[in-house]
């Protein structure tokens, strides 16, 4: 099993920014794929960031590229997503996700990638 707790969410105004942190359980972090997803009120849980356990590739959605940054710290088994240039779209509760294993050059995109997921971070983004 892999526990997985976020922190840094809250209350940005637009224009603003945040570091999420996700600390993951267990000592072979270093191969695990990591992944950020979000989910609003009403809609589906919906990918954001990924990055492969090889540190070596990462991959964004759409929405979010050009202002959003996802890195991982072997040494300190957290995997964090920059967030800058928030608008209002981007308020969610914010899911950390692992995959243990794999293609090390894998980017993992979908909920179905991963099995391991932690509760949640509020992001609130006021206009």
């Amino acid at each position: 099993q892999v526990q997985l707790v976020e922190s840094g969410g809250g209350l940005v105004q637009a224009g603003g920014s945040l570091r999420l942190s996700c600390a993951a359980s267990g000592r072979t972090f270093s191969t695990y794929a990591m992944g950020w997803f979000r989910q609003a009120p009403g809609k589906e849980r919906e990918f954001a960031a990924g990055i492969s356990w090889s540190g070596g590739r990462t991959d964004y959605a759409d929405s979010v590229k050009g202002r959003f940054t996802i890195s991982r710290d072997n040494a300190k088994n957290t995997v964090y997503l920059q967030m800058n240039s928030l608008k209002s779209d981007d308020a969610a509760v914010y899911y950390c996700a692992c995959k243990r294993g794999g293609n090390a050059d894998a980017v993992l995109t979908t909920t179905r990638d991963y099995p391991y997921w932690g509760q949640g971070t509020q992001v609130t983004v006021s206009s």
